[in-house]
């Protein structure tokens, strides 16, 4: 029987732990978008796009710059994990982790989804979240979090044994894919960490664990992003259905998605400033 032995903790623990915590990016730090410059501009659009995301399936999508992508709950709740890519070059493409340090651990109206170093910038903003009411609860739990990662099947097998193919991992492997006109393991390398959209989720206040619990999204809620470059997105709606109780699983109750490409008056964002990559080069 093999023993675990804990550090002892030294005499000046209490001293240590006591130091105060520090914003890394505070509020403020970032310049904010114009939301109401969007407002305007989402009271002029038209719809030009649909894509039905069937359950346990994965979909691709394209949004010009300066359009909107509305993500809609449809016939009951479900969460969708979302990629975004550069249109034009796959390998600048969302990042979850400088989201989260940027923001926040979840995100909604007026927070941005920035893409990889070396081109670090927005790649959307936040226009509408129908779910932004939620907040946290008392379990610390929030909607639309960029702390998880994926459903993956390398995982599903790694803690089960067993095989399950509709991952959301490999929904948007496989969604890429066809919108490319490339093989899965072609593709598999641009899948990356996700907005989980819809998704309710937290840390543990004991163990620090991160947990999920039903999703509040009903039929008509919506998270609609603004396309601050050309994008090409993959949506793929969850296993796990709510994620109330599992996910990479046939067991779970689940529900298509939709989502719709809508155009505004252009003219109305002549001023708007759309981002250009980072002017840092790294140096030698």
């Amino acid at each position: 029987m093999s023993l675990v032995h804990l550090p002892v903790a030294p005499s000046d623990a209490a001293a240590r732990r006591a130091a105060k915590p520090v914003v890394v990016y505070p509020n403020g730090t970032l310049k904010a978008p114009d939301i109401g410059l969007l407002e305007q501009a989402r009271a002029s659009m038209v719809k030009i796009d649909e894509v039905i995301v069937p359950p346990r399936e994965g979909r691709a999508f394209s949004a010009p710059k300066g359009h909107f992508i509305r993500i809609v709950s449809m016939d009951g709740p479900q969460v969708g994990d979302l990629n975004l890519w550069n249109a034009d070059d796959l390998s600048e493409r969302f990042f979850s982790g400088k989201t989260r340090a940027l923001h926040a651990t979840h995100v909604t109206t007026g927070n941005r989804l920035w893409s990889t170093m070396p081109s670090l910038r927005p790649m959307a903003t936040i226009s509408h979240d129908t779910l932004g009411w939620y907040g946290f609860d008392e379990d610390g739990g929030g909607v639309h979090d960029v702390i998880g990662t994926r459903c993956d099947p390398y995982t599903n097998r790694l803690l089960s044994g067993g095989d399950y193919h509709n991952c959301c991992h490999s929904n948007l492997c496989h969604a890429l894919a066809e919108a490319r006109g490339i093989s899965t393991r072609q593709a598999e390398p641009h899948v990356h960490d996700v907005l989980n959209v819809f998704m309710c989720t937290g840390f543990t206040r004991d163990t620090k664990q991160y947990f999920m619990k039903a999703s509040p999204v009903r039929p008509g809620d919506y998270l609609e992003l603004f396309a601050e470059i050309d994008l090409l997105g993959a949506l793929s709606a969850c296993p796990g259905g709510d994620c109330s109780a599992t996910h990479s699983s046939d067991t779970s109750a689940c529900y298509p998605l939709k989502v719709e490409i809508l155009r505004p008056d252009m003219a109305l964002l002549k001023d708007w400033p759309f981002p250009a990559r980072s002017g840092y080069q790294l140096q030698p």
